[in-house]
């Protein structure tokens, strides 16, 4: 109880400290571990060493929060690839398609964010609420620079694209990719109505929805109720944020920079929900993986 109070009571003596126009920015180490599955057991350990530093461009990253009271953005820091470093397989072919991680636009009063996707030529904008996060105060606290930290965990409902959901869906979609064998070749612009032609028949395959369990750190010392990616709802800046396969920790934070960046909501791509876009991209990588296998003579690597 003592704790929780003095919770409270940072974080309102924090608020009052900050002017109403205030902004910031969090610069965010990710780190996700990869795991192989089934692949795994097939794998030398010197196979599985040289496929974790083929991924680590994918698998360590750095992300940038600005933000101010309401809203904010989240996006990859840019950086060169290193020599040696091309993307193949699989990861190629995601990337060629124009998914990467495209900056996430958020609005903590509104609670929705938007996201401006390029998906094989073709501009769409993810319109849709925040997950709804169930959060659990813990009472532990630890240091984080200069920053005290308290710790929540969280429950909310994951619908991101998986490739262990699309590895999984495999035998059921194989089907409708060999009745369009020869669609190699169809204009890219054609993609949606490809796609809402088969969203019903694959509803139940296209999204990895589980409950998730997330654990935060957040800091009253920034009284701003935000964090990386969609994450929110806390009193206080997240500063640490930890999922099943990857951690985001603040390495830097920038408040109140000379030069402001505008926070500017995106409005560009024909409007979707994250199901309605992530049943288009599983669906359209599943048909690109059963055309690959089959001119491998049935492997797909």
């Amino acid at each position: 109880m003592k704790k929780l109070l003095s919770i409270i009571i940072l974080f309102f003596i924090s608020i009052n400290s900050f002017s109403q126009d205030f902004q910031g920015k969090a610069f965010y180490q990710s780190k996700t571990t990869m795991d192989l599955g089934s692949w795994g057991s097939r794998m030398s350990a010197e196979q599985k060493s040289a496929m974790k530093d083929r991924m680590k461009p994918y698998l360590e990253k750095t992300f940038i929060l600005t933000f101010n009271r309401t809203e904010s953005t989240f996006e990859e820091e840019e950086r060169l690839d290193a020599p040696g470093s091309g993307r193949s397989g699989m990861g190629a072919m995601f990337m060629s398609a124009g998914s990467g991680n495209p900056e996430m636009y958020k609005n903590i009063k509104e609670k929705v964010y938007l996201q401006e996707n390029e998906f094989f030529g073709k501009k769409f904008l993810v319109n849709d609420k925040l997950p709804e996060f169930v959060w659990e105060m813990t009472g532990e606290q630890k240091q984080i620079g200069n920053y005290i930290c308290f710790k929540a965990v969280g429950k909310r409902v994951n619908d991101n694209f998986s490739w262990e959901s699309l590895r999984g869906s495999r035998n059921q979609t194989s089907k409708d990719s060999t009745n369009k064998e020869n669609d190699n070749n169809q204009k890219i612009s054609d993609v949606d109505e490809e796609t809402n032609t088969k969203v019903e028949e694959i509803e139940e395959v296209v999204v990895d929805a589980k409950i998730e369990t997330i654990v935060a750190w957040y800091t009253p010392q920034i009284p701003i109720s935000n964090g990386p990616e969609q994450s929110y709802g806390l009193p206080g800046l997240i500063l640490e944020l930890n999922t099943k396969n990857t951690t985001m920790l603040c390495s830097k934070i920038v408040l109140n920079p000379e030069k402001k960046d505008e926070i500017i909501r995106p409005t560009k791509g024909d409007v979707v929900t994250k199901k309605e876009y992530t049943d288009m991209v599983q669906f359209k990588m599943q048909e690109m993986r059963d055309n690959r296998g089959r001119s491998r003579g049935g492997r797909w690597n």
